[in-house]
């Protein structure tokens, strides 16, 4: 059953110059005329690059924020104070339950993306400390970030998946046990890589156990699901209207499987009608344990990112789901794979003596699961040692030099 707020959303985005001549002006919802509603693509965002999709006055707005740009050109996004509410409630909404006794590390970009702001108030929200750790830069290397979660009460991380996997290798290289030296840390919440099950398990296992959970979403959305204390990703049913959407029929539903189609339900500066996120999912609204009302989710990818190999497809989160599969000890923590075409070529880390074992497992279960004969080789380094024992540098611009010193680099550009 469509929402009756629909209505209102199309009326407010119309006061967006890329909407205004693009919706229609409906007097009352049928899933006909709402199947008649154009999609918003990511096109047509970069498109109205930057200001295009604003609906309400500059002077009301928050933050401004770009995608990251990982599928193509940036696109913009902004927020009022109210719709940095409406994302931080949402957000919270996972189980990973926040409080002020919580030291949160935020290891996710502040960088133009909404991701690390939207932890950051979300935490601070709820009173917890929050350690602005940021994502990637040279001043938080992997050894730096071990040291902050050892010498602080860090409690929670929010990062992405494969960052624990690093700081767990670059604790061992420092000497220290990932499963005993780090009591403080409870909970990993990660977001920003799809996350399948085995992989989910195998992050838990390396850290003694310790509790990880996802959440999903986007800069253009912020959070649209979180998950729940049953191991379930729900869909914030009551802040967005979602639809699955068929590429063969153009037709879309409630539930099933296909393409994640959003429409914002209290979205002021940026109202979304019909926002196709290009990822694949299937949408269940079987109840869940936990007792929500909201319909879970699972999300495969990017849709563009399904592989065709003998004939067979399948997303990479299927083929990560083996990788992890294997035994944990075979140490295979690091891996990566080529195709194209009848080819699937795929390195892995394996623990010393595990190498060919480990390959000849993986091997075995790509054809048993996804019908595709792999060639697994399994290699050294594919993290080298240096990258994760490397110390965190910060150069300041600097003018004056003594006669002996190199003045090339001085201004760090």
């Amino acid at each position: 059953m469509l929402p009756d707020r629909l209505l209102d959303v199309l009326a407010a985005a119309r006061k967006a110059p890329f909407y205004e001549p693009r919706l229609p002006r409906l007097r009352r919802l049928d899933d006909d005329a709402w199947q008649a509603v154009p999609l918003t693509r990511k096109t047509d965002l970069r498109a109205a690059y930057p200001f295009g999709m604003l609906a309400v006055e500059r002077t009301r707005l928050a933050t401004y924020h770009e995608s990251s740009g990982t599928s193509g050109e940036p696109t913009a996004s902004y927020f009022t104070d109210a719709d940095w509410e409406d994302v931080t409630s949402r957000f919270l909404r996972n189980a990973v339950g926040l409080g002020p006794d919580d030291t949160v590390l935020v290891k996710t970009p502040y960088s133009m993306v909404t991701t690390a702001h939207q932890m950051h108030r979300a935490a601070r929200s709820r009173g917890a400390l929050v350690v602005p750790a940021d994502n990637r830069s040279s001043n938080m290397s992997y050894a730096r970030v071990v040291r902050l979660l050892k010498d602080l009460p860090i409690t929670v991380s929010w990062c992405l998946p494969t960052e624990v996997m690093l700081w767990e290798a670059a604790a061992r290289l420092a000497g220290l046990d990932p499963r005993r030296d780090f009591p403080a840390l409870r909970a990993f919440l990660v977001a920003g890589e799809c996350l399948s099950p085995a992989r989910q398990r195998r992050l838990s296992d390396l850290w003694g156990n310790k509790r990880v959970l996802q959440d999903y979403g986007s800069t253009e959305t912020g959070s649209l699901a979180g998950e729940c204390t049953a191991g379930r990703l729900h869909l914030w049913s009551d802040r967005v209207y979602a639809e699955v959407l068929d590429a063969k029929t153009g037709r879309s539903a409630p539930s099933g499987t296909g393409q994640l189609v959003v429409t914002t339900l209290q979205r002021e500066a940026m109202p979304l009608v019909r926002y196709l996120l290009e990822d694949q999912v299937r949408i269940e609204t079987e109840p869940c344990a936990c007792g929500s009302p909201h319909p879970t989710i699972e999300v495969f990818g990017r849709a563009a990112d399904l592989a065709t190999v003998q004939g067979a497809h399948f997303y990479p989160i299927q083929l990560e789901d083996c990788v992890f599969s294997l035994p944990m000890e075979h140490g295979v923590t690091f891996w990566r794979a080529r195709h194209g075409g009848e080819a699937l070529a795929i390195e892995i880390d394996a623990a010393p003596g595990h190498a060919g074992k480990a390959a000849e497992e993986l091997t075995r279960l790509i054809l048993l699961r996804l019908g595709v004969k792999a060639s697994v080789r399994a290699v050294t380094g594919l993290v080298p040692h240096a990258a994760l024992a490397k110390v965190s540098s910060f150069g300041k611009p600097r003018y004056l030099f003594r006669s002996h010193e190199d003045w090339r680099d001085g201004l760090g550009y």
